[in-house]
């Protein structure tokens, strides 16, 4: 399989990947705003226009837009991230054509007609409305807003409700102009594709675009803090977050497999340790994530209301002995179950082209799967014992817990645990 690259005069790139023996292909518009582009007053509106996109547009209606693809048994989606929205489709190989239409008529060609602004608004209260009912979800958006205060990138996806409310056809408009250029734009496309054409059907898309300077963002700085909130749950949610490195930080690769190690499956000490052995909970797990300039490794867990307190001592108390004693044998488990989770993760098409857009968008190339397979396998036990101590050691921290009134937690408690 071999990766190509072009980019248009207007900054508009290309990346595609051939797999030999698919019929099918991904192919998709992976554009390099989300969330932390949004202004306080715009939160939410990254998210309100990914709806917005299959909603018509001047050639399209919204049925048009999904019988198009549908009709030649493909299908296309979007999602927004904090720093990234996607728009892709998954077509047959002769549908590609159709498939790159569809996606440039609705980046470049919607009506934001107020009727459908009016029922997409409704769709996305009601989805607000869920993730609040939804605990293990909204409990992640309250650690974040913790992490990072003020801040761009502390603020949900989604928004909050009364922001929503006011959206109107103008601020969706501006939110395209000041993000959507072309330079901020990757079209990524792999499985059963030619780029020759690919490159091609993109100019005719998308290279009369004019060229456009990328708006910068705002620096994200870790900050720290705790928020509690009380509800009558069956069970109480847990989370804390500590910073981690950004994606091109050297230490990337260790605080995944440091997270891994931790609680990233049966295996892991925390899952041992807190519910194997004790039973404090059901679910317990550790994971690491990056952004462009930070990043957070978050613990996560579901008990008893009066069980949160032992569970967070014990979870800290275990991160002090991962610094310590984590075993060669632990890291080459977690080493090899992040291998394993990168290498079959990427035997289908939408995740090589996600994975294809996302790498050209951090390191503005994509690195080969043995180099980054290179780069995991040299990390040792003593990175792993260093980056731990790093992370006990740092002062800043948040915390989450939302459920019934149980035991006693604090942050400035389980800072002294850590500090003793």
């Amino acid at each position: 399989m071999t990766t190509e690259y072009h980019t248009l005069s207007n900054g508009f790139r290309i990346v595609t990947e051939a797999m030999p023996g698919l019929q099918s292909a991904a192919v998709g518009i992976w554009v390099a705003a989300g969330g932390r582009n949004e202004t306080k007053a715009q939160n939410g509106i990254a998210h309100f226009l990914e709806h917005m996109a299959f909603k018509g547009t001047a050639t399209r209606s919204a049925l048009e837009i999904a019988e198009a693809v549908e009709d030649v048994g493909g299908y296309i989606n979007a999602y927004t991230s904090r720093e990234v929205t996607a728009y892709y489709a998954r077509v047959l190989a002769a549908d590609v054509p159709l498939a790159m239409d569809v996606i440039a008529d609705i980046l470049r060609n919607p009506t934001f007609e107020a009727s459908e602004i009016e029922i997409e608004r409704g769709v996305i209260l009601s989805e607000i409305g869920q993730a609040l009912d939804t605990p293990d979800d909204v409990i992640f958006d309250w650690l974040q807003e913790q992490a990072y205060p003020d801040q761009p990138l502390g603020r949900s996806i989604l928004g909050p409700a009364e922001r929503v409310r006011g959206f109107a056809r103008a601020d969706l408009s501006d939110f395209v102009a000041q993000n959507y250029g072309p330079g901020q734009m990757i079209l990524s496309a792999a499985g059963a594709v030619d780029h020759a054409a690919i490159v091609d059907l993109a100019e005719g898309l998308f290279g009369d675009m004019a060229a456009q300077p990328q708006v910068a963002v705002t620096p994200a700085r870790f900050r720290g803090g705790e928020m509690r909130k009380i509800k009558k749950l069956e069970q109480a949610h847990f989370a804390l977050a500590f910073e981690s490195p950004d994606y091109r930080d050297p230490d990337a690769y260790a605080a995944q497999i440091y997270a891994t190690a931790l609680g990233g499956g049966m295996s892991s000490r925390l899952f041992q340790e807190i519910r194997e052995k004790l039973g404090l909970c059901y679910t317990i797990y550790a994971q690491a994530g990056a952004y462009s300039d930070t990043g957070m490794t978050t613990i996560y867990a579901g008990t008893g209301a009066d069980q949160v307190k032992g569970l967070a001592e014990l979870t800290v108390d275990e991160m002090k002995r991962a610094a310590e004693d984590m075993s060669d044998q632990e890291v080459a488990r977690a080493r090899a179950q992040m291998k394993a989770g990168l290498l079959m993760g990427l035997e289908g098409p939408s995740s090589r082209a996600e994975r294809l857009a996302r790498m050209l968008q951090i390191w503005d190339r994509v690195p080969g799967l043995d180099e980054v397979v290179d780069k995991i396998d040299a990390v040792t036990t003593a990175d792993i014992r260093r980056y731990g101590q790093a992370l006990v050691s740092d002062a800043s921290v948040a915390l989450a817990l939302y459920g019934p009134k149980g035991d006693a937690l604090g942050l400035e408690a389980l800072q002294a645990r850590r500090a003793a």
